[in-house]
């Protein structure tokens, strides 16, 4: 089973939102889909309600990160 995943922990979404979608440009992904794709994560565990401009900015930001490394 994956390791329980919340809000804060936008390092490792980052990781796994460039695992599971490698060629996508982080910084093109609006952030009602980005919402989307990170509860839809295996281990997820945080409430949808709970997130924020501010969390999800910093999901993007890591997950970007993440691309300019795989690059």
């Amino acid at each position: 089973m994956a390791r329980e995943i919340d809000w804060t922990d936008s390092l490792e979404i980052g990781i796994l939102l460039q695992e599971k979608f490698p060629e996508v440009e982080p910084y093109s992904v609006r952030f009602t889909d980005l919402h989307r794709y990170v509860i839809e994560l295996p281990g997820f565990v945080g409430d949808p309600a709970k997130s924020t401009e501010g969390i999800l900015e910093a999901i993007q930001t890591a997950w970007n990160e993440e691309w300019e490394d795989a690059k």
